[in-house]
């Protein structure tokens, strides 16, 4: 069965979140986070979206990307499978870096979004 397409709000702010396979790190170190954020940079100029909060920790990661004209997927597609090349070759491994799927909640509240900044920050 096919998935269904995410919801899609042009100037929406969404809460993205995903993690390691299995919960292993995907940041190991720092040069491995610098390759995420990097790779987020290019690909946020990319499709014109912002990125208004991140916290990269070791097994997974939070941002808060704010999507303009284009869908959440062309930010994210290149993104991570960027990274998982990435990785995967300077670890000398193969196979999936992540596990499922990223989450993308669409933050409609200005108090979520607030605590949402709030908690991001905090666990960064």
């Amino acid at each position: 069965m096919p998935r269904l397409g995410r919801l899609h709000l042009a100037g929406g702010y969404y809460h993205v979140i995903g993690r390691g396979l299995e919960r292993r790190y995907i940041f190991k170190q720092d040069v491995d986070k610098e390759d995420f954020l990097e790779r987020l940079g290019r690909a946020l100029d990319q499709v014109r979206a912002q990125c208004l909060a991140w916290a990269v920790m070791s097994n997974h990661y939070h941002l808060l990307i704010r999507v303009g004209a284009e869908p959440l997927s062309k930010l994210m597609a290149p993104l991570l499978g960027g990274y998982a090349g990435s990785y995967n070759r300077r670890y000398h491994r193969s196979g999936y870096v992540f596990q499922n799927r990223y989450q993308s909640i669409l933050c409609d509240a200005d108090n979520y979004l607030l605590e949402l900044v709030r908690y991001i920050h905090l666990r960064g």
